[in-house]
């Protein structure tokens, strides 16, 4: 036999021993799968003992820490970030409500990642070439997971976070209708630029909706505004009658009055009435509606 051919066999008989990059992660998947419930037990001691998902109980705690399991191996088979993207936002809609915070997420996929590096590292200790070339192909595609499930729950929570902010806002700037054509905006709290802008819009709508002629702002609510929200309630005023409503501004304070005038407002714009009683009172009067004061006789 010659030389060439005998390293030849040899080689051959090296590959069959050591497997190829392409095998590699499904072995390491299969061992995972294997030990799947050992490994599960390994990683929720962890959590317990590192203080995370303490919001969530017992029960929810084997059930959610199953799930990743299997989503987390079964990633690391197929290599689908589309699929683990779908799966982290459901993980996210699930575990949010629940008060479980963002390094809490990051922490528990974190050590996931290293029990089963450990358990990779016991398996194939035994061949350091083995075992290097198992946690090269290990470790981008686990890196890959906690980076993908860490950037989807952040993004979920931020959604969250403007939906609740929204929500907020819509609750403390509510266009009411008093009667046929005549909307109330009651403004309470600070009044900044993007709640401003948000007033505007809501104010428009309901004008729309309800085909209002009269709009009664109210901001006895409001401490103070700076410049650029006085100036945003002007516009809100040339919209308002853009639109076919007139506004009657109640409610200002003597630092909000001090500010329209040193910003230079066109205060003939501005139909302002000291209270909200007179306010909708001069609301009526524009909508031909008679006031009557109770205990006020005809004259009699």
């Amino acid at each position: 036999m010659s030389m060439d051919a005998h390293n030849s066999e040899e080689s051959t008989a090296q590959e069959g021993q050591s497997p190829s990059g392409d095998m590699l992660l499904p072995q390491l998947v299969a061992h995972l799968r294997e030990h799947r419930a050992k490994l599960r037990d390994d990683w929720a001691s962890r959590i317990h003992d590192a203080h995370l998902l303490e919001a969530m109980t017992p029960q929810e705690m084997v059930a959610e820490t199953t799930s990743v399991y299997d989503n987390y191996v079964e990633v690391l088979e197929t290599g689908s970030v589309e699929a683990l993207q779908h799966y982290a936002r459901d993980l996210s809609e699930r575990i949010i409500p629940r008060g479980v915070e963002t390094h809490e997420v990051v922490g528990i996929v974190l050590l996931l990642r290293d029990v089963l590096a450990r358990s990779l590292f016991e398996k194939y200790q035994g061949d350091v070439g083995l075992l290097n070339r198992v946690l090269d192909a290990y470790e981008p595609a686990a890196n890959r997971i906690a980076n993908t499930v860490a950037v989807s729950f952040v993004d979920e929570r931020e959604r969250v976070i403007r939906q609740q902010q929204d929500a907020i806002r819509e609750l403390s700037t509510p266009v009411l209708p008093v009667r046929e054509r005549l909307l109330i905006l009651p403004i309470i709290g600070v009044l900044d630029s993007d709640r401003a802008k948000q007033l505007t819009e809501q104010l428009l709508g309901g004008i729309r909706t309800h085909r209002a002629k009269v709009v009664v702002i109210d901001i006895t609510g409001a401490p103070d505004v700076d410049e650029a929200v006085a100036n945003h309630l002007v516009q809100t005023v040339d919209a308002s009658r853009l639109m076919g409503a007139s506004v009657i501004i109640t409610g200002l304070s003597p630092t909000i009055a001090q500010t329209l005038v040193t910003i230079g407002v066109d205060l003939s714009k501005m139909n302002t009435i000291g209270d909200l009683q007179g306010g909708l009172e001069e609301a009526e009067r524009l909508l031909g509606y008679t006031v009557t004061r109770k205990g006020v006789s005809d004259g009699s």
